[in-house]
């Protein structure tokens, strides 16, 4: 950031001297110099909140929440070869998929089949917990085509 105060000579190249952690703990103080008339100044630095909603399937909308994803994942992991920095990551790398798309809102059906497609990749058997809850299959046919489905593609 080349940020430029009163009082300066108004050349816009300068250097960060010091930078600190503001008393808020949500900024960054940054101590510049102008690199011309080497007179220096403070610059404030706040980081930009990215507010993501979801659309549920019954229309309403909630704040965007990575713990309700990781406690689904957890959930279909019991008792399975997949550790918790696995799945960590998985919810790191949807989260950031998600607000790289530049979309303030995501339908929570597109968060469900990106998490389907992670636990897919990880481990077949937590895949098809996750999808049976996920998908509500209603019985014991639905079940069992998605359980064709994964042989078939095994």
């Amino acid at each position: 950031m080349n940020s430029v105060k009163s009082g300066c000579c108004k050349i816009e190249n300068t250097k960060v001297i010091d930078s600190r952690q503001g008393s808020d703990l949500r900024s960054i103080r940054r101590r510049r110099e102008c690199l011309t008339c080497k007179k220096r100044f403070t610059t404030y630095e706040r980081v930009e909140e990215y507010e993501l909603v979801v659309l549920k399937k019954n229309g309403t909308i909630q704040e965007f929440d990575k713990s309700k994803i990781m406690e689904g994942m957890i959930s279909a992991c019991q008792k399975r070869n997949v550790s918790l920095e696995q799945i960590e990551e998985v919810v790191f790398l949807l989260e950031k998929e998600l607000i790289d798309s530049g979309r303030r809102e995501v339908p929570s059906s597109e968060i469900g089949d990106l998490v389907i497609k992670n636990l897919y990749e990880i481990d077949k058997v937590a895949y098809i917990r996750f999808a049976s809850v996920y998908r509500s299959f209603d019985n014991l046919e639905e079940f069992s085509e998605e359980l064709k489905f994964l042989i078939k593609k095994s």
